[in-house]
């Protein structure tokens, strides 16, 4: 049932799809959104043994396009683009100018002189205004996020699932961070080997009337359940993933997030000068940590080590694959060497930890 809280919140073309399907629905980035169906840790599970869906409708797509677009956007972004090949995505940051993130994203190269931007939900009239302001006038700036609609297919089995949904068997050999585009009822489907679970899967891209009947379509396969926010935050810890408004934002950068591989420091970008500075400076070091138990830090617990605070947890979970509980913090970088053990405290509950550097299931 709405209440006056709720009835602000944006709905994405499925709502009606996951309360028929008794989902619980809650917010998230200004949408409401499904966190669970039948249970967060079934559908974490589910997702790691066979396949599960899952609506990925609020986050935000823009198009540029034009002679300068790669330029712009080898401007904007910390990945490198110009070797980029038509049909391949690359994973950066947005980076403002004291070098911390503005948002992460994927871009694709969709043509020559053509690209895709996929932000976060949260971020996309943050990330629209940054971008319009350092583009150039030959390059063309299309927010696209209303119009597209988005279904990610995750887990061993979605090799199966998406080539049967489209009948195309060729994109079973689809590799990560590739993507291809397929005819579908007459319309354009991007069709993506990426994911955020860290399962072999697909991410679909479609316009937006297309989403329930897709959606419909997958849950009339063998095998595909839904899965919510919940599972695949719990899927996303455990493969050590950074969540951006817990590990990674405007006060932090990619270097002290341990996220230095998505970052080519042989070209520039904005914020490039400030983040090198801001490395130095800083103290700490994002990593990982297991729980003595089952029980896990959350969001904003701090980090003790001989009753001192050397740091901050910015995500915990229960792992359902490892029993325990797991999470990110940044701590002390002389701190950061596994085996490390810590305490992890809200100031009420005190719990055991480990040093652990991520992914914790492989």
């Amino acid at each position: 049932m709405l209440t006056a809280e709720t009835a602000s919140l944006r709905k994405t073309p499925l709502y009606e799809k996951h309360v028929a399907l008794g989902a619980r629905m809650v917010p998230f980035s200004g949408w409401l959104m499904p966190v669970q169906y039948t249970g967060i840790l079934e559908e974490h599970l589910y997702t790691r043994s066979d396949v599960s869906i899952f609506d990925i409708c609020h986050m935000g797509e823009f198009i540029m396009a034009g002679k300068s677009a790669e330029r712009d956007i080898d401007n904007l972004v910390t990945c490198g683009v110009k070797d980029l090949k038509p049909g391949k995505c690359r994973y950066g940051f947005l980076l403002n100018e004291k070098g911390g993130v503005i948002d992460d994203l994927i871009v694709f190269k969709m043509a020559d002189e053509e690209f895709m931007l996929v932000v976060n939900a949260g971020t996309i009239d943050k990330d629209s205004a940054w971008i319009r302001r350092h583009i150039s006038s030959g390059t063309v700036f299309e927010d696209i996020s209303d119009k597209t609609g988005k279904i990610d297919v995750q887990g061993p089995l979605s090799q199966v699932v998406v080539p049967a949904l489209f009948a195309s068997p060729h994109l079973a050999a689809l590799n990560r961070f590739n993507f291809t585009k397929v005819k579908w009822e007459g319309a354009e489907i991007i069709v993506s080997a990426t994911g955020y679970t860290g399962e072999k899967g697909y991410e679909i891209f479609m316009p937006a009337d297309l989403a329930a009947t897709i959606w419909d379509k997958l849950l009339s396969l063998s095998k595909v359940k839904p899965a919510g926010l919940g599972a695949r935050d719990s899927l996303r810890l455990e493969k050590g993933y950074s969540l951006y408004g817990h590990e990674i934002d405007d006060d932090h950068n990619p270097l002290e997030a341990n996220l230095e591989r998505f970052v080519v420091m042989e070209k520039d970008f904005i914020g490039k000068k400030a983040l090198l500075e801001r490395n130095r400076a800083s103290r700490r070091l994002l990593t990982g940590f297991i729980c003595e138990g089952r029980r896990s830090a959350k969001n904003g617990f701090s980090v003790m080590d001989d009753g001192k605070t050397v740091g901050t947890v910015t995500s915990g979970v229960f792992s359902p694959c490892l029993k325990k509980g797991i999470g990110l913090f940044y701590i002390n970088k002389e701190l950061s060497v596994p085996g490390r053990e810590l305490v992890l405290s809200d100031g009420k509950v005190e719990i055991k930890a480990v040093v652990t550097r991520p992914p914790f299931v492989k």
